[in-house]
């Protein structure tokens, strides 16, 4: 025997059906949802829909302040779609009806918001209506609570409608409202449940976020700090290579048109970026901070040793007339009448060796200062210092000791720059000491290729590069976008005692060159130079500074 059922029974299992899908893909479109405001957005929305209501808003409690209160966040009305709301905050009391239920934790379901009990503390703010000519009568509100139970939240549904299309105004709002129903303020709390949630883990997100925007401020802080000759570097640096991300995204041919940063990826670009010579903190302070070939303190002692040797020939003359005049004591009592005087000859001798001897100390100082700066040595004050190697004095204790030890000759015989091959490997080790730091991080997914990114800035395309020697493709082109912006800052940056700034042009010749050699990326110099993307420094190609 077939029994059919009521057809009101049918179509009400039908719609519970319907809600249920519904709800579902609410909870998968929230779970989805990226930023607050979408969140929000989303939010309100679903809720209005599941319940026809006209117009609704969303307000977060914050409890950042001592003294809490409500941010009012999101609003929608169907009727007045062109109306724009901005976010304001208001106290947290129980005077409002958000406020009530955000203290209370209860929810309100009034028939008419204008007609409310005389014992309640709340009541409707009525300008909102008055401001856009509107009514608003049946009213939902209800708390957004986290698992600790803990109001987060306000969502405010405004006017069941009767008839879903309807648009209402002041004068037909009554007539086409309704109350909420029960049902409805169970699905709805049990919605705002969900949205709590979502609100939560977007907080929670942002939490982490802000903690990484901390921490890679902070780290840059400490390069900073100990390498000042290099102030703002990292910043700029990755102002450069995220604006050059953002005109690959532009490029509509070639084969950059098929290269694609979204707002993640460029997030993790800006943070390798920033953080690209973090490694530096693994490299000695002396070594990182040299401004010439020699470092202050040797330079000093050197300075000293110099000091001490034209001390010592002059105290080695007085002793050679000493001991001449002891061993020349019986000459005559009036030797400035003689024609000659042979001991007068030998006195002027010591002194006029004494002199010359001064005086080719005092050249090899001038030698020895003008090598100590950091240029290309020719191959005359290379002679120079390779003859300044030979020279030695007199210690204190009578040793003969080298007047340059060997290893501030080696220093000062640097041909180009200032540092000598140890030092120069100490430096690029930071490449690897930022990988390992790096690494060391639980990124998130979206900021996994942070670590691989900075390890890459400086590696060339031929191969020519460090620390691992990449070619082309094995370099991930994050990096070659960043190893072009490093070149650049470090070309034309007016900081670096030990070299001196270019103007834009020069250091776009001077990039030219390097991707005519195949060191860098010749189509991203290219967008580089094109879409002047010097400009993000207010730089200029005709050397003018224009603010940023």
């Amino acid at each position: 025997m077939i029994v059919f059922e009521k057809p009101e029974l049918l179509n009400e299992s039908a719609e519970r059906t319907e809600l249920i899908e519904k709800l579902l893909d609410i909870g998968a479109a929230l779970s989805s949802a990226q930023d607050l405001g979408g969140l929000l957005n989303l939010i309100l929305s679903k809720s209005r829909e599941i319940t026809s209501s006209d117009a609704g808003s969303v307000y977060l409690v914050d409890r950042s302040d001592e003294k809490p209160k409500l941010l009012f966040k999101v609003a929608q009305n169907a009727s007045k779609p062109s109306l724009s709301f901005k976010e304001f905050a208001l106290p947290l009391t129980d005077k409002s009806l958000a406020g009530y239920v955000a203290i209370t934790g209860q929810s309100l379901n009034l028939s008419d918001a204008y007609d409310l009990p005389p014992a309640v503390p709340y009541q409707l703010d009525t300008s909102f209506d008055r401001d856009i000519n509107y009514r608003t009568c049946s009213v939902m509100v209800l708390p957004m609570q986290n698992r600790e139970g803990e109001t987060i939240g306000i969502l405010q549904l405004i006017n069941r409608k009767t008839k879903a299309d309807t648009v209402l105004t002041a004068e037909n709002a009554w007539e086409s409202t309704q109350q909420y129903s029960l049902w409805e303020e169970r699905i709805i709390r049990s919605l705002a449940s969900q949205a709590a949630i979502s609100i939560e883990r977007n907080h929670l997100q942002e939490s982490i976020e802000h903690l990484f925007e901390g921490f890679v401020k902070a780290s840059v802080q400490v390069i900073e700090a100990r390498d000042p000759c290099t102030y703002g570097h990292s910043e700029r640096v990755a102002a450069l290579t995220v604006r050059l991300s953002e005109e690959v995204n532009a490029v509509s041919n070639g084969w950059l048109r098929s290269v694609y940063f979204n707002n993640r990826q460029i997030q993790e670009i800006r943070y390798a970026a920033l953080l690209h010579d973090f490694g530096k903190i693994g490299v000695p302070e002396a070594v990182l901070t040299k401004q010439k070939k020699l470092y202050p303190a040797q330079l000093e002692i050197i300075r000293h040793r110099f000091g001490l040797a034209q001390r010592t020939m002059e105290m080695e003359c007085v002793q050679s007339k000493y001991k001449y005049l002891l061993e020349h004591s019986a000459y005559r009592k009036h030797p400035s009448e003689e024609p000659e005087c042979v001991q007068c000859q030998q006195i002027e001798q010591l002194d006029t060796k004494l002199a010359e001897a001064k005086t080719r100390l005092a050249q090899y100082w001038e030698i020895l200062i003008e090598a100590n700066e950091p240029h290309i040595l020719a191959e005359e004050p290379l002679a120079q210092l390779r003859e300044i190697s030979g020279q030695t004095y007199q210690d204190i204790d009578g040793a003969v000791k080298p007047l340059l030890t060997p290893d501030e000759i080696v220093q000062l015989m640097v041909s180009r720059g200032n540092l000598t091959a140890a030092e120069r490997s100490a430096i690029e080790s930071h490449v690897t000491h930022t990988y390992e730091f790096l690494s060391q991080i639980p990124w998130t997914k979206d900021l996994k290729n942070v670590p691989q990114i900075a390890y890459g800035h400086h590696e060339k395309l031929d191969g020519t590069g460090y620390p691992r020697g990449l070619k082309n493709s094995e370099i991930p082109i994050q990096a070659q976008l960043m190893t072009i912006a490093d070149i650049y800052d470090a070309l034309t940056a007016g900081d670096r005692p030990y070299k001196r700034a270019l103007q834009t042009e020069a250091a776009m010749k001077i990039l030219r060159q390097e991707a005519a050699h195949n060191k860098i990326n010749a189509d991203l110099l290219e967008l580089f130079d094109c879409r002047q993307v010097f400009s993000v420094l207010g730089h200029s190609l005709d050397g003018k500074v224009e603010s940023a």
